[in-house]
């Protein structure tokens, strides 16, 4: 196969991405407000996460992810199933798998990408957000299910 680079994952062919589930000491998840300017589910609050490169292995596209977008290193607890992440609205389709983490050396996260996140908070299971990205209720419902 020649590879175009004008091809786009999620849209042109079924992209892979990484997500992170990431729990404070009190329980609560870190979520990310999209903004606008998103690729997707804009205006969506999710788990923080993106694309896997070629080359490289999930635990490294997160770790890179999580640095780029929230300038955090991850201490990861728990990889879950890869799931389907079909996203009508967008005309998108993507194959995530998530990690259940916590932030290393309680640093507080901060947002490093303004183009592509609105707003980060802390959010008990019980009282989300609303609206939540597609995958981010799949994560969520997976994760209450095993916890």
């Amino acid at each position: 196969m020649i590879y175009n680079s004008c091809m786009k994952a999620g849209v042109d062919y079924i992209g892979v991405s990484v997500g992170a589930l990431i729990f404070n000491s009190e329980g609560k998840i870190l979520l990310c407000k999209r903004s606008q300017n998103a690729k997707n589910e804009r205006g969506c609050w999710e788990a923080p996460g993106g694309a896997v490169e070629y080359g490289e292995t999930l635990e490294h596209a997160i770790a890179r992810e999580m640095k780029e977008e929230l300038d955090v290193e991850l201490e990861l607890m728990q990889q879950m199933p890869a799931a389907n992440h079909i996203i009508p609205d967008d005309h998108q389709h993507w194959i995530p798998s998530a990690f259940i983490s916590r932030i290393k050396n309680n640093k507080k996260p901060k947002i490093m990408e303004l183009d592509k996140c609105d707003e980060i908070s802390w959010f008990a299971l019980d009282n989300l957000p609303q609206p939540l990205s597609i995958i981010t209720k799949i994560d969520i419902d997976r994760y209450n299910m095993v916890k």
